[in-house]
């Protein structure tokens, strides 16, 4: 998700991690209203369905800080690093090599105590009172005096102390997006107690359990604080290492498959360019550089089996890395058995060849291009993965276009994400991430009941991460980089390519799609392409090339 990045705030990575305080935020785990650490690299988290949210942790754990340090707050519970709660009286600063693997990945500080920022930060508490207490008068004390002075019309007109009476306001109104963009700005604007104390007071405000906002807002302050601790990167990873069993991901993937459209929206467009573009091949030649679970295929198989004159000759080359293969539960050869069963089935002549690894090694010779094949290459929600000319020299974004367009393919598809966060400094681009998931999380609302046993992991395992990576991380290790479709069309424009039209058809099959989700989705044709919405908020483009 980067380009020519704008210059961002790395002054904060270069500050002493004495001055800020740890936090123990472990993964969660609910039972009897209680949240408890579970640690298994390879156990499942499980989730009950709460009905109190009275106690709230991230998915952090203080990895970056060295130790679990307790912080002051009455909601906030500490863990010991077997998983056992242990009460504020109790609580002591254990070693981060008690539970934290010698991994070479990791860099970042050794233990630390946080005495010193508790007291910067009561110090600032105790400031920030005082500043109430000269705005408002000696015995305005409370937020309710603030508010009624707000009301009777106080006019501040140092622009630091209008943006701290909106603030104070947004706190006191429990206006949780508010809260979370001024954390942010101070977060960006590198002031550290400010920052510290916001996220304090969001720990009251946000539940996994809660409204939408509420359960995004939880995976946004995840990421403010991985950003504060320089720890994005080891979060990101220990999330990816303490996902749950193969196969119950798998079943977190599929739930959010069925309740979402977006993938089914971006598979059926490309598809259905597909189909258009090989409906008299005889030899068809599928080239996926992310094929995942294979779940694509499956409904094209199903139409070229039914096609007038008899199905195509159809090979798939499946590349993927290891991430997939752990969700797949095992290599690409997991894939191919499943499509070659199906073909089989539907008789429809088939091979499969695999490419275990990531897009940024492919090289031509790992394609597998066999003369007489009309070839197809699928890029579905892969390319934002790559990184760009803001990240490394080697560019593989644009090299992949332009060795795809070397082999002539008859169409080339495309689906991501409408979002905007490649390039973006750290603020706009939390900005744009808190909107483009605010109506994400909205959706999933709708289609997907709040008391659901599962929408928890859902949301943890598949959203949350990337949340995260794109919020805490930098350079290289930001992985997710997103970019506007008109930014793709420049890309592929460059690279040789023209568009392909979409066909009319399928834009019929989806929106009866959408029939059985929400009316709020909307379908939209511009330029060429496909856009799927959720109300005003463009969420995935599709379109095609050759």
């Amino acid at each position: 998700m980067q380009a020519s990045e704008h210059h961002r705030s790395s002054s904060m990575y270069h500050q002493p991690l004495q001055q800020m305080e740890a936090y123990c935020l472990p993964q969660y785990r609910t039972l009897n209203h209680q949240l408890y650490y579970n640690d298994g690299g390879h156990g499942t988290t499980n989730f009950s369905n709460p009905t109190s949210s009275g106690f709230y942790c991230t998915l952090e754990s203080s990895s970056a800080t060295g130790s679990f340090i307790l912080y002051n707050s009455p909601s906030t519970v500490s863990f010991s690093p077997n998983g056992s709660p242990i009460s504020q009286q109790d609580s002591h600063s254990y070693p981060i090599e008690q539970y934290q693997n010698h991994s070479p990945d990791n860099t970042y500080g050794s233990s630390m105590s946080g005495s010193c920022i508790t007291d910067d930060l009561s110090s600032f508490k105790h400031k920030l009172r005082e500043l109430e207490s000269v705005m408002l008068g000696p015995d305005s004390d409370n937020l309710d005096s603030y508010e009624s002075a707000l009301k009777d019309g106080a006019n501040f007109v140092s622009p630091e102390i209008d943006s701290w009476r909106q603030t104070m306001g947004a706190i006191s109104s429990k206006n949780l997006k508010h809260v979370l963009v001024a954390c942010a700005k101070a977060v960006a604007d590198n002031d550290l107690l400010m920052a510290q104390w916001l996220m304090d007071e969001l720990r009251q405000m946000v539940s996994v359990s809660g409204e939408p906002i509420q359960r995004l807002g939880a995976y946004m302050l995840e990421g403010l604080v991985a950003r504060l601790s320089s720890s994005g990167s080891s979060i990101y990873k220990s999330l990816r290492c303490k996902e749950p069993e193969s196969a119950e991901l798998l079943s977190y993937m599929h739930i959010l498959y069925e309740v979402c459209p977006y993938f089914k929206f971006g598979y059926m467009s490309a598809n259905g360019a597909i189909a258009e573009a090989m409906k008299c091949e005889d030899r068809v030649h599928i080239i996926d550089f992310q094929i995942s679970q294979g779940s694509q295929w499956i409904t094209l198989i199903q139409a070229f089996a039914a096609r007038p004159g008899g199905p195509p000759h159809i090979r798939i080359t499946g590349i993927d890395d290891s991430t997939s293969a752990y969700a797949r539960g095992g290599g690409l050869h997991i894939v191919g058995k499943r499509l070659s069963k199906l073909a089989e089935h539907f008789k429809v002549p088939f091979e499969f060849h695999a490419a275990a690894m990531s897009g940024c090694d492919v090289q031509l010779h790992n394609l597998g291009v066999r003369p007489g094949e009309a070839l197809a290459v699928n890029f579905a929600f892969m390319l934002h993965h790559m990184p760009d000319e803001s990240v490394s020299t080697q560019n593989h974004r644009d090299r992949l276009l332009r060795l795809v367009k070397s082999l002539s393919p008859k169409v080339v598809t495309l689906v991501e994400q409408e979002s905007n966060t490649n390039t973006a400094a750290f603020f706009p681009r939390f900005l744009e991430t808190l909107d483009y998931y605010t109506a994400m999380f909205d959706s999933i609302d709708v289609t997907l009941p709040r008391g659901h046993k599962e929408r928890i992991n859902v949301e943890q395992h598949c959203l949350a991460r990337d949340l995260v990576n794109i919020i805490a991380c930098e350079g290289v290790e930001r992985v997710e980089r997103h970019e506007l479709l008109g930014k793709w069309r420049s890309r592929f424009a460059m690279a040789g390519f023209t568009p392909y039209p979409l066909s009319s058809l399928v834009n019929g099959t989806i929106k009866k799609l959408l029939d059985n989700y929400s009316d709020r989705y909307r379908l939209e044709e511009r330029d060429g392409a496909l856009y799927l919405g959720w109300m005003n908020r463009d969420l995935v483009a599709s379109c095609a090339w050759k």
